[in-house]
């Protein structure tokens, strides 16, 4: 450690650095300055701290770099309710106590008679972390505007990329494009990172428990970049409505109440090597820096909040509940915090946004304007989209909660929306009116001019093919929900209206479904006059088919995905457009006319997921060639876009969309096949040779995975076990030993139990399916091995290389093999004939 001291050289300073056996070093008498230095062998951060009037860090440097500070530097204040500022860097001189790995700066003070600010600063630092702790005394009770607890003043916009926030989400730095745009959060932590030089800087809040943190990001009329503090005794309100960000102005919470007391603040200041702290692995084939660009940036940007985690983002203060891929942003992200604010997001939407019916509220906004009339909760934000009833909320809820729960394995979380995701499907299944097995939106046909899902200003009415294919997913993954928590009638229910709605939703549209053999596609809607609409290849409509499994034939999904590539090689687009031809102009709002224009005909790559999904299974080289499309765009533009024109393919649009990003998401949960389970991590790739080798560290549940792909090979490791196989399959690793889920399903699993021994485990699966069944095994000590899935009472043949044994399983397919395994072992299993 070093404490550098810019002052007079006094035989006291000498006596001290002897006392305290520390490395102190004076540098040249300087009698205007009374500066000190903070550094340590070993850390890349160094701190300035300037204490001649009150005190200030002046300057911070990593790795011996350019000072990051505006002359402003990091400072403590105040703005009082009567417009009144103060703060740290003026009055009399701070004092110093300089000890072994610790400096205490005290007597900062300042304010006036109506609020008085007397402040400590003790600053602690190690090789890793540089600690500061921040003691402040309120001399009365008073309304404050503002609160610099501290302030940060960076030297400018571009000085950081953005910051990684602890909920999850973002500041990007370029969207604070004016003087005093401002963006609010109720999180202190913060991973501030410069793309181009590498280096990151971690800020960490430690606040007591009986008080709040919140932060600003502001662009000051100095042209800095600011990070201010708030340390409240409870959560900071909005200024204006429910704005988490405001264009020109500096203050973006409301004033609040402080009380005559004594505040403690910690903040741990740490270099971040950060393609190191973030890196995506070896992503063979696949630009692996823009995809932890992408993510760390358009990805996170749908977080607004704390509680509100969207697809759209803080620049607009929306939200919208209608869209079903949150928890897969959160799945590529593998951040715990985005998990964390997801599953409360949720929460606080089943507690705010579904009304007692069970109808979910289709969106979240700062202030009013669009809503239908009288559905606007100005305490909330929550109320009806102005364009229509968009009933795809009832499913984006559902959906989303099920693949939270695989994310976080918390069955008591998913206890707690059981009773909201039962009435948010038992809503729409009750819309079922002509009992036709297919579920009808609230408006009946285009005439009404209202919209019912996700492309807001087309007038899909009454039986609309794309909310009908969302909620055959959501049945089905509720089902399965209801299975796990032990309810198997109301289990064995969805799934049974699940397939009545597959076998309704699969007719010809002349017997009521919405196949039109004619046109080779699923039509969108059906008006409750019968009248057919949307036949003009509408890309989310039958690309849901097939990725949600609606749809499982060969033949129509080849007629489908062939026709549709046929037309974007044709035409050279990057990215799917919402629809190839376009709709009657009686069909859509006067905004989408001429074609090709905005939701009739423009490129919407928030619904990639879909188009990757429905792709990987058929042809995983085209999916690829989308994914790398979206890679492209996003060196190019950032992404920072609504949509794309179809006519020059350029960015349109001022509400940025999150959900931009799910089809680099896809590359995760599709390609590369991270498909977690409530109860293991599961893996089911579809690669193509490009991408053999890739191999990246994935965490689920406090458990590090190592991920390693190739064609033929996949495998999954970690602390003490390693598991291989040619196809997919599932894990769960704990210490008493090892369960592998063939295909990553529930029905076929082989358990291996440890009775004595070392911990190790490695298994390889060579072959299995019903009649024969061969794994390599290595474990030293006793093991016990159990399977399932097998035929039912059926004789077995069992070779372990030391013994030969005949058993029969049981009426469930269960077969338990007891053996002492010395090394490494080969187990064949093979079916009496």
């Amino acid at each position: 450690m070093q404490i550098i001291i810019l002052k007079r050289v006094t035989l006291l300073s000498v006596l001290l650095v002897l006392f305290t056996q520390m490395q102190l070093f004076a540098a040249t008498p300087d009698t205007t300055a009374h500066q000190i230095q903070l550094s340590c062998p070993g850390n890349a951060v160094t701190l300035l701290i300037d204490y001649n009037n009150g005190a200030m860090i002046k300057a911070l440097h990593i790795n011996g770099g350019a000072n990051l500070l505006s002359a402003s530097g990091v400072t403590t204040g105040i703005l009082l309710h009567s417009g009144k500022a103060y703060n740290s860097a003026s009055g009399r001189p701070a004092s110093i106590r300089p000890s072994k790995n610790r400096l205490v700066i005290s007597g900062i003070s300042y304010g006036d008679d109506s609020l008085r600010v007397n402040e400590t600063w003790e600053f602690s630092y190690t090789p890793d972390n540089i600690s500061w702790e921040i003691t402040r005394e309120y001399s009365n009770n008073a309304i404050l505007d503002d609160n610099a607890f501290p302030k940060w003043a960076f030297q400018h916009l571009n000085t950081w990329t953005g910051g990684i926030l602890g909920n999850g989400g973002v500041v990007w730095c370029k969207y604070l494009s004016e003087i005093n745009d401002t963006y609010g959060v109720h999180t202190g932590d913060v991973t501030l990172w410069n793309t181009a030089s590498a280096d990151g800087l971690k800020i960490t809040t430690r606040a007591t428990s009986d008080h709040e943190t919140a932060v600003r990001y502001s662009h000051s009329d100095k042209d800095e970049f600011i990070v201010n503090h708030m340390i409240s005794d409870s959560c900071l309100k909005q200024r204006y409505h429910l704005s988490r960000f405001i264009r020109g102005k500096a203050l973006v919470f409301a004033p609040y109440k402080v009380r005559k007391s004594k505040v403690k603040v910690r903040y741990d200041i740490a270099y971040v090597d950060y393609p190191k702290v973030y890196s995506r692995g070896n992503l063979r084939g696949i630009n692996a820096t823009a995809v932890r660009e992408l993510l760390n940036t358009t990805g996170r940007y749908g977080v607004v909040d704390n509680n509100i985690s969207g697809g759209n983002g803080w620049l607009t203060n929306w939200k919208c509940l209608h869209e079903p891929f949150f928890a897969q942003i959160g799945l590529a992200l593998n951040d715990p915090n985005y998990d964390r604010n997801l599953s409360a997001t949720l929460d606080q939407e089943r507690d705010q946004a579904i009304k007692p019916d069970g109808r979910v509220l289709s969106r979240w906004h700062n202030v009013p304007g669009d809503e239908i009339p009288g559905t606007y909760n100005k305490e909330t934000g929550y109320y009806e989209a102005m364009w229509g009833y968009t009933v795809d909320s009832q499913t984006g809820y559902v959906i989303n909660v099920c693949e939270q729960f695989d994310i976080t394995g918390k069955l008591s979380w998913l206890r707690s929306h059981q009773q909201s995701c039962e009435k948010a499907l038992n809503w729409l299944i009750r819309r079922d009116s002509n009992h036709n097995d297919i579920f009808e939106m609230v408006n009946h046909n285009i005439a009404e001019k209202t919209a019912s899902d996700w492309l807001d200003i087309v007038w899909a009415s009454y039986e609309n093919a794309f909310v009908n294919a969302q909620m055959y997913e959501a049945l089905l993954r509720w089902s399965d929900c209801e299975r796990i928590m032990g309810d198997t009638p109301k289990s064995e229910y969805y799934a049974s209206l699940a397939l009545k709605l597959k076998t309704a939703f699969n007719k010809p549209t002349e017997a009521g479904g919405f196949w039109s053999e004619k046109d080779g596609q699923y039509v969108y809607w059906r008006d409750n006059d019968g009248s057919i609409h949307g036949n003009n290849m509408v890309t989310p409509v039958n690309f849901a088919a097939i990725a949600f499994g609606i749809c499982d034939q060969p033949a129509r999904i080849k007629i489908l995905l062939d026709s549709i590539e046929q037309r974007m090689t044709r035409e050279k687009l990057f990215h799917w457009p919402l629809c190839f031809d376009s709709f009657k102009e009686e069909e859509v709002s006067g905004g989408n006319w001429p074609f090709p224009k905005y939701e009739n005909g423009d490129i919407f790559p928030t619904w990639g997921y879909l188009g990757v999904r429905a792709y990987a299974s058929y042809n995983r080289d085209i999916a690829l060639k989308y994914i790398k499309n979206i890679l492209h765009q996003y060196q190019l533009d950032g992404l920072s876009s609504q949509r794309y024109s179809r006519v020059t393919q350029q960015g349109l649009g001022d509400d940025v969309l999150a959900g931009i990003s799910t089809t680099i998401t896809a590359l995760y949960r599709d390609i590369y096949g991270i498909r977690p389970k409530w109860n293991r991590m599961g893996l089911e790739p579809h690669l193509n040779n490009s991408l053999d080798g890739t191999s990246f560290r994935y965490i689920l549940r406090d458990t590090a995975y190592q991920v390693t792909l190739n064609q033929g090979k996949y495998e999954l490791s970690g602390n003490h076990f390693s598991v291989s196989s040619s196809t997919g399959f599932g894990v769960a690793n704990s210490q008493t030993g090892l369960r592998y889920f063939h295909l990553n399903q529930d029905s076929c699993t082989l358990e291996v139990k440890k009775t004595a021994g070392k911990p190790n485990i490695d298994l390889t699966i060579l072959l299995w399916d019903e009649q024969h069944l061969s794994f390599r095994l290595q474990c030293k000590g006793q093991v016990k091995m159990e399977i399932n899935g097998l035929a039912s009472d059926s004789y077995y043949t069992v070779n372990t290389g030391q013994l030969t044994k005949r058993l029969k399983t049981t009426n469930k397919g269960r077969m338990v093999i007891a053996s002492g395994i010395p090394g490494q072992l080969k187990v064949t299993i093979k079916k009496d004939i």
